[in-house]
C-alpha cells in the first residue's frame, strides 16, 4: 500500500460546555467551516464491508481511509489516510480486484470500478487544536473537531496524525488524556456521522454493515460497527 499518514481518533458526544472547556484548556479555535462530504461504494458496499472508506470533501478533494494495524483495543479508531489520487486509485483497484486504470484520477475510476455515491451530507464544524500541558512544544498538536450534520446529529472527535505505527500508543495516551479532561466517559463510543446517516436514510445498507461486522471478528482499527468515520 502507498504510505500515508496514520489517523488515530476517538469520537464522543459533545455537550453544551465542550467549547468552553476547550478554551479553559488552552485550545485555539482554528476555524469554523461548512462543507459537504460524499461517500462512494459499490452497490454491495464492497469497500465499507472491508472497512475501507472513500470520501470526496467539497473544497478538499478525495480521501481513502484503510484500516490500520493497531492491536490496542479501546474506544478509538486507527486508519491509514491516502489523499494522493494515483495512490487512491491503485488501492481501490487492489481492494476491489479491478484493473489499474492508467493516469486518470479518482473520478475517472468510479465508473469502471462500479462505484457510486451512497451518502452525501453537509457538516458545520468548529476545528480546534491543543498542545497538552507538559508536552514538547515541537510535538504536533491534538485536533478536536466539533461537528453538526445537516440531518441533526452532533459528534466530536479528538484526533492525532502520526507517521509511523510505533507512534500510535503515545498518540492514544494523549487522546485518552484529553478526552478525560473534556469529561468524556472512559468507554463512551459515539457513532460516526456516516453511520447515523445510513441508519436513518439507507437502513438496508446499514443493516448490511451490521450483518458483516456482527458475524466476524471486529475489523482492524475499530472496536464497534458504529464507530466508523463520517
Amino acid at each position: 500500500m502507498a504510505q500515508g499518514l496514520i489517523e488515530v481518533e476517538r469520537k464522543f458526544i459533545p455537550g453544551p460546555g465542550t467549547e468552553e472547556r476547550l478554551q479553559e484548556l488552552g485550545a485555539v479555535l482554528e476555524h469554523r467551516v461548512t462543507f459537504r462530504d460524499s461517500y462512494y461504494d459499490t452497490p454491495e458496499l464492497s469497500l465499507m464491508r472491508a472497512d475501507h472508506w472513500l470520501r470526496q470533501r467539497e473544497g478538499s478533494g478525495w480521501e481513502f481511509k484503510c484500516p490500520g494495524a493497531t492491536s490496542v483495543s479501546g474506544p478509538h479508531t486507527e486508519y491509514m489516510e491516502l489523499t494522493a489520487e494515483p495512490a487512491i486509485v491503485a488501492q481501490l483497484c487492489e481492494v476491489l480486484g479491478g484493473e489499474v486504470l492508467g493516469a486518470g484520477g479518482v473520478a475517472a475510476a468510479l465508473g469502471p470500478l462500479g462505484l457510486q455515491e451512497v451518502a452525501s451530507f453537509v457538516t458545520k464544524r468548529s476545528a480546534w487544536k491543543l498542545v497538552l500541558s507538559g508536552a514538547d512544544e515541537e510535538e504536533p498538536p491534538l485536533r478536536v473537531d466539533l461537528d453538526t450534520a445537516d440531518f441533526g446529529y452532533a459528534v466530536g472527535e479528538v484526533e492525532a496524525l502520526v507517521h509511523k505505527e510505533a507512534e500510535v500508543p503515545t498518540a492514544l495516551r494523549k487522546i485518552h488524556s484529553l478526552s478525560s479532561m473534556l469529561g468524556v466517559p472512559a468507554q463512551e463510543t459515539a457513532p460516526a456521522k456516516l453511520i447515523v446517516y445510513l441508519q436513518r436514510f439507507r437502513p438496508q445498507d446499514y443493516q448490511r454493515l451490521l450483518e458483516v461486522y456482527g458475524s466476524r471478528e471486529k475489523p482492524q482499527g475499530t472496536k464497534d460497527p458504529d464507530m466508523r468515520l463520517g
